[in-house]
This record gives C-alpha cells, sequence and structure tokens, in this order.
C-alpha cells in the first residue's frame, strides 16, 4: 500500500465513523424525537455509549490527519513516496485499530490500548517525517 492509498483509507474510515454517530442522530432530528442543535459542545449527551464512542474515535482521527497528511503529501511531492510507502499502511492500521478499541469501551485497560495505538501513531509518523528529512538532505 502506498502512502497516499493509506491516506485515503484513513479518510474513508474516518466517514465510515462520522456515518456511524450521524446515522444514529439524523433519524431523531428528522422524526423530531431531538432539535438539531441537541449535540453542542458542552451540552450533555444522551446518546448510547457506543454512538458517543464512534464520536470521540472521529474527532481522535481529526486530531492526527494533518500529520499524517502532510508527511505523505510531502513525501508525493518531494518525489520520495517510496520513504513513507512501506510505513503508511501501519499509521492506518494503528488509527483503525484505535478507533476499534474506542468503541469496544473505556475501561483502564482498553484506554491504555487506545493510548499505545496512539503513540505508535505518532512514532511512525515522526519516522517517516525524519525518513524525508535524511533523504533530502543527503
Amino acid at each position: 500500500m502506498t502512502g497516499i492509498e493509506a491516506l485515503l483509507y484513513y479518510v474513508l474510515w474516518m466517514i465510515v465513523l462520522v456515518l456511524f454517530y450521524a446515522g444514529y442522530r439524523i433519524p431523531l432530528v428528522l422524526t423530531f424525537k431531538r432539535p438539531a442543535d441537541a449535540w453542542g459542545r458542552g451540552k450533555p449527551v444522551e446518546d448510547p455509549g457506543i454512538v458517543v464512542r464512534a464520536s470521540h474515535a472521529h474527532a481522535n482521527s481529526v486530531e492526527n490527519i494533518p500529520l499524517f497528511a502532510a508527511v505523505v503529501l510531502a513525501a508525493a511531492a518531494m518525489g520520495q513516496s517510496a520513504v513513507v510507502d512501506g510505513l503508511a499502511a501501519w499509521v492506518l492500521y494503528a488509527r483503525v485499530a484505535q478507533g476499534v478499541v474506542h468503541l469496544i469501551g473505556t475501561s483502564f485497560a482498553l484506554v491504555l490500548l487506545r493510548a499505545t495505538f496512539f503513540l505508535a501513531q505518532l512514532g511512525l509518523i515522526a519516522y517517516m517525517a525524519w525518513g524525508l528529512l535524511k533523504a533530502v538532505v543527503v
């Protein structure tokens, strides 16, 4: 899998998460069971736990995609895609794993596992960025 492909799959994963929680909320609005602004920031959430966790998993994905996209797109722009192609898929796998664990629950062990997948992503992205810098400087 190339870095660009991994980035596109990452985007698709984010869309799945949005559809997961929006798919629950939209019918509630359309049937007038909840007002459209029922999910504003700072308001108490009455959704089932898995829907709340899907929303949070999506927010977590949003936090990392700028870093991942910057490295993958920089590699492509620099003609150095090979530097990220081998590792970009692992960033995607760790992102999906983090999201799945988030959907499962929030026990202490699951939070630690989620953190492990998060740190793996950051480490991989940093390693790819460093590899790009080395490829350009040398």
